[in-house]
């Protein structure tokens, strides 16, 4: 058929017509653009080998080098890779092309276990790929010390993952070793909070944990955060049979399931809790005077005694301030009485207070400090006058100006806080029957009709008043002072005082209920009100097994409980001299939605969550890196479920070994 082809056809074409179809094929392959490259290498480096071998025995050399399949680099070095036993002069870890190496500038140990922990410092040169986890351990003796302990490093308050602490450990039982002397063996904790201690000989060990701000491998500075365990640990390990699932990567489906036994050490499952202490290095940290009239002090730490003031080189004055103070005495405002020293340019006064000497002990110590009087600019207006006019006598005083005020509450009313006002001075005098509180009656303002007061807010501020009253919801009402109603520390007198404002209705309200189960009643306990950046809103004392929130704006809300050992309401840090645990917060793993005037209720078991696992990852600040890849994945794909991405904190397997996945989320467990 003339349509059909002969298979040799090609070769009865004329020479001139093979070249020019030869030569466009070619033209064509020319116009092509770059080639692609192939796909995005995701895959971390692979080790190759070492010298020494990994594992290795009576190891003498001080250099050792690692090698990789494809070029890599070191990022932070210094605060990522930890060696085990630390020395005194760090390790230098390089790398170049496929090799990285350790120099040791110390003489190692004899009959030690040493074990480099790298993180995630090694990355391939191209794409960044992080090896995660990476450990090479020798000897230099005859035998490898391969027990370990692990565990995670959570903040006591906030549950959050503590990344970067150090972990170590003493076999020397003295509570003094913490502070005088270096840890024996050491871990850094992961972006998840997680550690793990290797090279351990069998015996009894102290677990401590430490942000390590100097890097002397011990808690020298007492405003370094830490975390204690109560017992010590004794390492162990046992034989166990490990279950792996092999799927198809075709299908999905399940291939082949495995037995195989595996080496699980002990313990697997320490939980410590941070804390910062109470102890803060105290100084004074900043004073002026604010004007004429005001002395300003700012300390650095809380204190709970005041410091003797006196004037220097001006005799005869007594009582001559009335103080206004924050609740932990670090931030003090004086105001000066008398007009004379209100007049004074330069005030010299010998300040008696408590300061952190080189001992780091508090000891009393006594500046005297110089406090000049801003000078006041005059304005423009005040400088300038028109050409050809003359100042005008005035025959008239100078009108004494009034005892300023302003209120601190809006003119919309919380039913369930008082009316609060605050005044430019202290108060002297006030009359209370002065002032009204009126409530608007089919438009007529009435007094109210039940008992109400105004009185100081509070002993630190004499500045503040408060007026309490059981407000009823969407009423209109008043307050009222007559003239002369409160006079201030310079005989001012107040101008009448009218401040009218509106409650807020019982459907701008909601309230949440939790009721709580398998929690403790043996210690005393609170419970706060999260917003969703997890500050607390509100607190209240556990009573029975519920609390109730109420007159909540609408809104979303997070929750925590806390142990509060000593019963005063408050969360109270630990104190390592003391043995004393800090209270410890469980959160309500949900946030809680509630509408206007809706009333919800949660049942809340407390441990029904495995504890790393409690804090909502919406509030959780420290985020580990496959978490932040999850949530920028979920951001560009709307159908991404990082439901399954996190691995629970599991007593029953070793977080650390990547052959063993399991994940048990609903572990009940109680620390």
């Amino acid at each position: 058929m003339a349509s059909e082809m002969h298979p040799f056809r090609l070769h009865r074409l004329p020479h001139i017509i093979i070249m020019s179809a030869f030569l466009l094929a070619m033209a064509a392959c020319a116009s092509i653009g770059n080639p692609s490259g192939g796909p995005r290498d995701e895959d971390p480096p692979r080790f190759v080998k070492a010298n020494p071998a990994p594992g290795s025995t009576n190891v003498s050399r001080q250099k050792i080098e690692i090698e990789f399949d494809e070029l890599v680099n070191v990022k932070d070095a210094f605060t990522k890779v930890v060696v085990s036993p630390p020395s005194v002069q760090v390790p230098r870890v390089t790398s170049l092309g496929r090799k990285v190496t350790v120099q040791f500038n110390d003489t190692l140990l004899p009959n030690t276990t040493y074990s480099i922990d790298f993180a995630n410092a090694i990355e391939d040169n191209n794409e960044g790929n992080k090896l995660q986890g990476f450990t090479y351990t020798f000897s230099t003796g005859e035998t490898l010390d391969s027990l370990r302990i692990s565990g995670m490093v959570l903040s006591a308050d906030g549950l959050e993952p503590q990344q970067g602490m150090l972990v170590g450990v003493y076999s020397n039982p003295a509570d003094s070793a913490l502070s005088t002397l270096p840890f024996e063996r050491v871990a850094k904790t992961d972006d998840r909070g997680r550690f793990s201690i290797l090279g351990l000989k069998p015996g009894q060990y102290r677990i401590f944990a430490v942000n390590d701000i100097d890097n002397d491998y011990k808690r020298s500075n007492p405003e370094e955060a830490m975390a204690f365990y109560d017992f010590t640990i004794s390492p162990d390990s046992e034989r166990v049979m490990a279950t792996d699932t092999v799927f198809n990567l075709l299908t999905g489906e399940v291939d082949t399931i495995l037995n195989r036994e595996r080496t699980r050490f002990l313990p697997n499952d320490i939980l410590l809790r941070s804390f910062e202490s109470d102890y803060k290095a105290q100084f004074l940290q900043k004073y002026e005077r604010v004007d004429s009239t005001r002395l300003s002090f700012i300390f650095n730490a809380p204190s709970k005694q005041l410091p003797e003031l006196s004037i220097v080189g001006i005799d005869g004055y007594k009582d001559w301030y009335t103080l206004e103070r924050s609740a932990n005495n670090d931030t003090l405002t004086y105001w000066l009485r008398p007009r004379s020293l209100i007049a004074v340019d330069s005030l010299r006064i010998a300040a008696t207070y408590l300061r952190t000497d080189s001992a780091q002990n508090l000891t009393a110590a006594t500046d005297t400090l110089r406090f000049f009087r801003p000078q006041v600019k005059q304005s423009k207006d005040n400088k300038k006058k028109k050409k050809g006019e003359e100042a005008e006598t005035d025959s008239l005083p100078p009108r004494i100006p009034p005892l300023g005020y302003k209120m601190i509450t809006s003119s919309t009313q919380e039913v369930f806080m008082p009316v609060i006002m605050e005044f430019d001075t202290p108060l002297a005098k006030l009359d209370s029957t002065a002032f009204h509180l009126e409530t608007m009656v089919d438009s007529v303002w009435l007094p109210v009709k039940k008992d109400w007061k105004i009185e100081p807010y509070d002993t630190l501020s004499p500045r503040k008043l408060k007026v309490e009253y059981p407000w009823d919801y969407s009423t209109q009402y008043r307050l009222r002072g007559d003239s002369l109603a409160a006079e201030g520390i310079y005989g001012l007198f107040s101008d009448p005082i009218e401040h009218s404002f509106k409650t807020k209705g019982e459907e701008d309200y909601c309230a949440v209920t939790f009721k709580i189960t398998n929690f403790t009643d043996s210690i005393p306990a609170f419970v706060e009100l999260l917003s969703t950046s997890d500050a607390p809103i509100r607190r209240l004392p556990l009573e029975g097994k519920q609390v109730t929130f109420r007159y909540l704006p609408p809104g979303k809300y997070y929750a925590r409980i806390f142990e509060d050992h000593n019963g005063n309401g408050l969360y109270d840090t630990g104190d390592y001299s003391l043995g004393r645990q800090p209270d410890m917060a469980y959160y309500y793993p949900k946030i809680v939605s509630v509408k206007k005037n809706w009333d919800k209720t949660e049942d809340w078991n407390v441990f029904d969550t495995a504890i790393d696992l409690m804090k909502p990852e919406a509030i959780k600040k420290n985020k580990s890196e496959a978490d932040k890849k999850a949530k920028n994945a979920k951001r560009n794909d709307d159908n991404y479920d990082d439901g399954e991405d996190d691995e629970p904190f599991d007593p029953t397997r070793n977080p650390f070994n990547p052959n063993d996945n399991r994940n048990n989320r609903n572990r009940n467990r109680n620390y």
